[in-house]
């Protein structure tokens, strides 16, 4: 499948679909969060200071956890460590970076970082599922070669059939993004339970699918960074989960 990356031109200036949909998810994720922010009471025009200092946080350390895990390349060609445009943005990484900043912003604003990221975790969600399209344009995040006469949904991708691993990551997100919304309208939620909900399905998602894929960053030659991290988050959400209901139910 020839895919082009460029959207468009205009003179010396290329526009890639992998920007247009990352620009795309962070219109809309902040759009839905201003307005969850709202319907909670709090200033949106407070949340949207957060969201302006963590969405750079999110990128950054999306791109410094993606070239910490392939320091062998770059090391070797440290011109492209700032080429986010040709991909290689990890979402654990943004993920760090983005509470860190948070953390700090919520304390100065005296705003509960549990409901913040309640508030966030629908809009960040959608936005993985968003940019997961913008690795089907450049041709990456892709899953190892099958036969299509068994796996009819095969891509034709680098010169195989392949498991479209970033529809697969997509749809998860798709469907996690959907329960959040009516998990967040449910009756005695705690603050900090559509968060966590993120946390445990989007890890179980990603473990599944990351076992499919071909480029993963490597632990070992066994270990795949994205799966043991998403154990550690399961485990850690799903005993967050329990032991603070348990709490309050005690």
């Amino acid at each position: 499948m020839n895919i082009d990356p460029i959207a468009f031109s205009v003179g010396p200036f290329t526009v890639r679909w992998y920007g247009i949909l990352i620009a795309s998810a962070i219109v809309i994720g902040t759009f839905l969060a201003l307005r969850e922010a709202k319907r909670k009471g709090l200033d949106p025009d407070l949340f949207l200071n957060l969201i302006i200092f963590c969405v750079p946080a999110a990128f950054i350390g999306a791109r410094i956890y993606y070239v910490i895990f392939n320091w062998g390349y770059y090391s070797r060609y440290p011109a492209e460590i700032p080429a986010v445009w040709h991909g290689g943005l990890a979402i654990h990484g943004g993920l760090i970076g983005a509470i860190i900043v948070g953390y700090f912003l919520t304390k100065k604003y005296t705003i509960n970082i549990w409901q913040a990221l309640d508030i966030a975790a629908p809009s960040i969600i959608l936005g993985q599922a968003i940019g997961r399209w913008g690795n089907f344009f450049n041709q990456e995040a892709y899953g190892y070669q099958v036969d299509p006469d068994r796996i009819p949904w095969a891509m034709y991708i680098d010169g195989a059939y392949r498991h479209p691993t970033f529809l697969y990551e997509s749809l998860w997100d798709l469907a996690v993004f959907f329960f959040l919304l009516w998990l967040r309208r449910r009756k005695n939620l705690q603050q900090g339970d559509v968060i966590l909900s993120y946390a445990l399905l989007y890890s179980i998602g990603r473990f599944f699918v990351e076992g499919f894929r071909t480029d993963s960053l490597m632990l070992t030659s066994n270990l795949r960074v994205a799966q043991v991290l998403s154990v550690v988050v399961i485990v850690g959400a799903a005993g967050l989960l329990y032991y603070r209901h348990r709490k309050l139910h005690t």
